[in-house]
């Protein structure tokens, strides 16, 4: 169960498992165009890309790119593995929110989310949380979203260790609801993200207080070796 986590800067973050570093998870990638990004796409090294939901700050220009040059499988909604294929991506797993698959690190899972979803004009299917299971550790990252009741039977059933969760606010969760999101969750640690990108979602993570769970604040660019 040891993984390092990298914060990619927005709600990026690059996963593996130190044991095999053959398997390796981005979320999300948004690099090209990121402010406060501290690599580029050519730099990420991965065999797996999950993509929450189609805005250009996470799926972006740099999903095909990665997958591309790491020959790496997209997870993500239906229509999202269908465009990528009509841009050169062969390997891709369509899934919706109550699907699982199963990989070779363990598992991903989609979970709602209340956002919205489309790239260019084009619609990409129904906005997503992930849930992924690598190296026995599971991780929920709730992409955009509100908060919503459900979000307990994702603890219930999941029973994640780390949750990732939005805290810029005007287009999801501040901190204040992103702090009972967690208490409904109940991880032991949370990660907040989807802040200080743009001045319209400039936060201070001080303010995310749920009871009785830490709170791992961490800079793009940084490493939490976990486990």
């Amino acid at each position: 169960m040891q993984i390092n986590i990298k914060y990619l800067g927005h709600s990026g973050f690059l996963i593996y498992d130190r044991q095999n570093r053959d398997h390796s998870v981005a979320i999300d990638p948004f690099l090209t165009g990121n402010p406060v990004a501290k690599q580029t796409a050519a730099e990420i090294k991965c065999s797996y890309v999950a993509i929450s939901h189609g805005h250009a700050d996470h799926f972006g220009e740099d999903t095909l790119t990665i997958a591309k040059a790491n020959d790496a499988t997209v997870v993500a909604a239906f229509e999202i593995t269908e465009y990528c294929g009509s841009k050169g991506i062969t390997k891709a797993e369509p899934m919706n929110p109550g699907g699982r698959v199963e990989t070779p690190f363990g598992f991903v899972a989609l979970t709602r989310a209340f956002h919205s979803s489309s790239y260019n004009g084009q619609y990409m299917g129904m906005p997503c949380g992930i849930i992924l299971n690598i190296a026995g550790v599971t991780i929920y990252h709730a992409g955009d979203t509100d908060l919503f009741s459900d979000m307990k039977l994702i603890g219930e059933i999941y029973k994640p260790t780390i949750a990732m969760l939005p805290i810029g606010d005007r287009f999801t969760m501040g901190p204040e609801l992103a702090a009972k999101a967690a208490e409904l969750v109940a991880p032991k640690y949370v990660i907040p993200m989807h802040y200080n990108t743009w001045p319209p979602i400039e936060q201070d993570p001080a303010k995310l207080k749920p009871a009785a769970i830490s709170v791992k604040a961490m800079k793009p660019g940084e490493m939490w070796e976990f486990g």
